[in-house]
């Protein structure tokens, strides 16, 4: 499991990051660019893609739609974690998982699955519960952060959904669709940055580029662990898919309270109960084979 905790680790990291920028006056779309060639890096480096991809065999239209996707996601996170706070969030971005199977069930047609549909059921109580109901503010801002909450819960629903069509292609290795996904998000958000930086908005400077990099080095590792704890758990694929998620939840609510001294009301604390016991479900019978309870 060890592979489970350094990937919860860059991921928690990662959300740590985007909670410092602020504070470090750090841009936060700069950053997310260059955290992209970073990952590209590390990607040819560690998986050594292969180069040479038939579009006929790929899903092109996939990979444009993520390469959109991702920085718009990560843009958004960031503001999220801003707004509702790191436990909040990373709330919204694990239970997103519920999504895929929500398509799966009443769009793609699949056979109904009765304990399935109470975890979506719970999934979609707990989105509710996180969301900052009974917080008065002044600040126009934060009384629309559940609107940054509920864009990360469908965005990366939609992007598990859109990598769960490409990991069917097996004419394409995974990681050689990643790499061409990280190129794809790199190049759309170096435009952005250049016309931010043609119009004056921003410029580049060394500090955005290197906690980037360093972005980049988490994101990255989030994936490589993921997918090492896999191989190395092969045969319980369920177990490694339901820590991972309940341990970010776990993480990121212990840091959001204690070291950034995150307000959560009661309704808060039960959401993040009722997104762990949906997870748990969900996986619950391959979890305690797992464990061999």
């Amino acid at each position: 499991m060890l592979y489970v905790f350094l990937s919860i680790c860059c991921s928690v990291v990662v959300s740590v990051l985007l909670k410092l920028a602020k504070r470090y006056h750090i841009d936060v779309f700069q950053a997310i660019t260059w955290n992209y060639s970073m990952a590209i890096l590390l990607t040819w480096i560690f998986f050594k893609p292969q180069l040479i991809i038939s579009f006929e065999d790929a899903p092109i239209y996939n990979y444009i739609a993520l390469g959109i996707l991702f920085p718009s996601l990560f843009v958004i996170m960031a503001s999220s974690i801003r707004l509702a706070g790191i436990v909040r969030t990373d709330v919204a971005q694990r239970l997103s998982l519920f999504i895929p199977i929500f398509a799966a069930f009443f769009i793609f047609n699949e056979a109904k699955d009765t304990v399935k549909i109470i975890g979506i059921v719970l999934a979609f109580i707990a989105i509710i519960c996180s969301i900052p109901w009974q917080k008065a503010s002044r600040d126009k801002a934060a009384k629309i952060s559940w609107i940054y909450l509920l864009i990360v819960f469908l965005g990366f629903g939609i992007i598990d959904v859109l990598l769960k069509q490409i990991t069917k292609i097996n004419k394409v290795p995974f990681t050689s669709a990643i790499f061409v996904i990280f190129i794809l998000a790199f190049a759309l958000s170096m435009i952005g940055l250049i016309y931010q930086v043609a119009t004056k908005k921003t410029k580049f400077s060394w500090p955005h580029i290197l906690i980037g990099w360093i972005l980049g080095v988490a994101n990255f590792g989030n994936i490589l662990f993921y997918l090492k704890a896999h191989q190395a758990l092969a045969n319980s694929p369920s177990a490694v898919f339901s820590s991972m998620n309940i341990g970010v939840i776990i993480a990121g609510t212990f840091i959001g309270i204690f070291i950034f001294k995150e307000k959560l009301s009661t309704l808060n604390k039960i959401g993040i109960v009722v997104a762990v016991l949906a997870i748990v479900i969900i996986y619950f019978p391959q979890t305690l084979g797992f464990l061999n309870l």
